[in-house]
């Protein structure tokens, strides 16, 4: 056995002290260093460093909801639209059997939903989605919507003829004398027969027809006209069935039947505007002239026939001493178209004037 002395012991203590306070702080550094003296590459980091962009399905939400009733009940397959600020990215959906929609991977900022559905009123709802975030809306509630029907009127011709037809049996000079044979509108609608037939009627059994008729009598018993007819009253009542007769074979004929079979409107078209002498012009030219249905101007057949028609059955009820047929049938005739000349031009210039009641012309009628 070896024997270690107190120079051997001293050795050793030496040897320990220098490795500790000599060579451990070397051998410290050099595996911080590595062994070849360069710094060791830095291990890899957790989570996302400053500067790079974030994940981008990190930044998506959704968006969900339920769309009920006024009563609270489920609004199934209500139509549910999303618009964000990229209106390429806008979805729809439709809500479920409990009225429940779902909007996922939207991208995070503000939002506007759009809600429709049918017998509803559409609504709106906006909001803010945060970056990741699960976003429940409030129940959305949809009023019933407003019920709108869209009615489409139409009149036909015959209907707007007839409130011309009213308007003008209203027609009265000096509140009581019938003008129901004249329109103040240039592009009144044509009559039909029927409508024809109605005005010639009420013409014919009107009061002041029946005045005017008694009139004429008065004036023929005065200047003994017709002295066939004798004197008294049974001449009085001759001469008034005769001027009677007269006036309503006269507008029957000439102001319903041939207009109707000829397809002419038998009313003085007024015309009051121009010049006093083109005025004049118009209102005679009337009597050979009229309006027909198609409402072009045509020759007065219906007219100068009607009058011509009236004359010639006159002589069925005038005295035989007067009853000469060519001589009655042309005379009352000339009478009647000269009559109407006469009142043409007193439509023309005064009729309107003292009828409180004359219809006005109705802009962009057919």
């Amino acid at each position: 056995m070896r024997v270690y002395g107190p120079r051997t012991r001293d050795l050793r203590w030496g040897i320990l002290l220098y490795i500790l306070f000599c060579r451990l702080p070397c051998f410290a550094q050099s595996h911080q260093t590595g062994s070849i003296g360069t710094a060791l590459p830095d291990a890899p980091g957790f989570g996302i460093l400053s500067g790079q962009d974030p994940v981008e399905g990190q930044s998506l939400g959704s968006v969900s909801g339920m769309v009920v009733d006024q009563n609270g009940n489920f609004v199934v397959a209500a139509r549910v639209s999303l618009a964000s600020q990229d209106p390429a990215k806008k979805q729809e959906v439709l809500s479920d059997g409990q009225g429940r929609f779902q909007f996922t991977g939207v991208a995070a900022g503000p939002f506007e939903l759009t809600i429709t559905a049918e017998g509803f009123a559409t609504q709106t709802r906006s909001g803010i989605l945060n970056a990741g975030e699960t976003l429940e809306m409030p129940d959305i509630s949809l009023p019933v919507g407003i019920a709108t029907t869209e009615v489409r009127v139409s009149i036909t011709k015959y209907e707007l003829a007839e409130e011309q037809v009213k308007i003008e049996e209203k027609q009265r000079v000096l509140g009581f004398i019938p003008n129901f044979y004249v329109t103040y509108d240039p592009h009144a609608p044509s009559l039909s027969p029927k409508q024809k037939f109605e005005l010639a009627w009420k013409t014919n059994v009107d009061p002041i027809t029946f005045v005017i008729s008694g009139g004429v009598a008065g004036v023929e018993q005065a200047t003994n006209a017709y002295s066939g007819y004798g004197q008294g009253a049974q001449g009085y009542a001759k001469r008034y069935g005769a001027s009677y007769g007269d006036g309503f074979i006269g507008t029957m004929i000439g102001g319903a039947i041939l207009p109707s079979l000829l397809k002419q409107d038998p009313r003085y078209f007024y015309k009051g505007t121009g010049s006093t002498r083109s005025r004049v012009l118009y209102a005679l030219a009337n009597v050979f002239i009229c309006k027909g249905d198609n409402g072009h101007w045509q020759a007065n057949y219906s007219g100068i026939l009607g009058n011509l028609a009236a004359g010639g059955i006159s002589n069925l009820y005038y005295p035989a001493s007067n009853s000469n047929i060519a001589t009655v049938t042309f005379e009352n005739a000339l009478i009647t178209m000269g009559s109407s000349g006469i009142t043409n031009l007193f439509q023309e210039f005064l009729a309107r004037k003292l009828t409180p009641h004359a219809s006005s012309p109705q802009p962009g009628q057919p």
